[in-house]
């Protein structure tokens, strides 16, 4: 024992936040969510929760998606969202940092991408508006019936 030794804060590595439907939602998706700028927070005061509540809301949705089988993205698609990902960090080298850190590669960015387009084709197509904020009222509208007819576990409580 080390007399004097200040002790140390325990450091939460990984945790399951929430499951949907037959997704499990963890910390590190999370955190991966928001440090590559997957989800917009809005400036919310707890991004933690936020960021969960649209992971728990793109399973959901995804889970239909795959139900319904829109059309493929393009690989010029794809190639346009990550470029769009790699511009928010100052170099190359810095985006693969930030990613072995989250313990994710390259690929499985570029497949969650590639979800992300194959559900903004699904919600184009479903729900026609004349206005955004009609279509994100809609679509806000449908999510809400997703969240009521779902098994949701959610186990979030902000971390000390």
């Amino acid at each position: 024992m080390l007399v004097g030794a200040a002790p140390r804060a325990e450091e939460v590595i990984e945790r399951v936040l929430a499951a949907a439907g037959s997704k499990i939602i963890m910390l590190s998706d999370v955190r991966a969510a928001l440090d590559l700028g997957l989800v917009d927070t809005g400036g919310a005061s707890d991004p933690l929760r936020e960021a969960l509540t649209r992971l728990i809301d793109r399973a959901l949705v995804l889970a239909e998606v795959d139900r319904y089988l829109p059309p493929e993205p393009s690989a010029a698609d794809v190639d346009g969202r990550f470029q769009a990902v790699t511009a928010r960090f100052a170099s190359r080298p810095q985006l693969a940092a930030a990613l072995a850190r989250l313990g994710i590669d390259e690929g499985q960015l570029r497949e969650r991408l590639r979800e992300d387009l194959r559900i903004q084709a699904y919600l184009d197509q479903r729900f026609v508006a004349d206005t955004a904020d009609r279509h994100r009222a809609l679509v806000d509208e449908w999510v809400a019936g997703l969240r009521r007819r779902a098994e949701i576990i959610d186990l979030y409580r902000p971390l000390p």
